[in-house]
């Protein structure tokens, strides 16, 4: 694969951070190398136990994780951007490397929009990536500099959703 080209799975509906485990999967069941990274997600996701165990896939995984930024207080605000940051800066190095050929960035979108990976520098790798590695990023209302540089976007409507009538994430199916 030469050209290297970039996707984006949005929307409000179930679905993103799953089509992006699937391509990860299937990429690695072609002998692809995948470097997958998550941004303000816990590490008990039923998807990292099987992701840690399939040879062609790395995960970058964090010491300690925040949950829904909106609900932080400032001083957890400011560790969550340290190191959201320093994951970035992580994800960088390792794509580059040239060792990947695809590289998942879950909640890519929260993290843009949050400010805690700062858009010129999301750009400007977007834009200057190798030009063999394929890029997918998830996550909720990208913005429209992301749409014009992704090959791919592809958005996941909730029609309806059990969340709706206060029933909790479960195990397996969401998480």
């Amino acid at each position: 694969m030469k050209n290297g080209l970039i996707h984006i799975y949005c929307g409000d509906g179930k679905g993103k951070t799953t089509a992006a485990t699937g391509l990860a999967v299937r990429a690695a069941g072609s002998g692809m190398k995948v470097l997958f990274a998550r941004f303000l997600k816990n590490e008990v996701s039923g998807e990292l136990k099987i992701l840690d165990a399939v040879d062609g896939i790395t995960v970058i995984h964090v010491d300690k994780t925040f949950g829904f930024f909106n609900t932080l207080c400032d001083r957890e605000k400011a560790e969550a951007e340290e190191t959201y940051a320093r994951l970035w800066d992580t994800v960088c190095e390792k794509a580059v490397s040239g060792h990947f050929d695809l590289l998942v960035i879950d909640e890519f979108m929260a993290a843009y929009n949050y400010g805690l990976i700062e858009h010129n520098k999301a750009l400007a790798f977007l834009e200057s990536k190798p030009e063999e590695l394929e890029v997918v990023l998830t996550g909720r209302n990208p913005d429209e500099k992301l749409i014009k540089l992704a090959d791919y976007v592809s958005e996941i409507k909730k029609i309806k959703h059990p969340f709706d009538r206060e029933i909790r994430a479960r195990r397996g199916i969401e998480f």
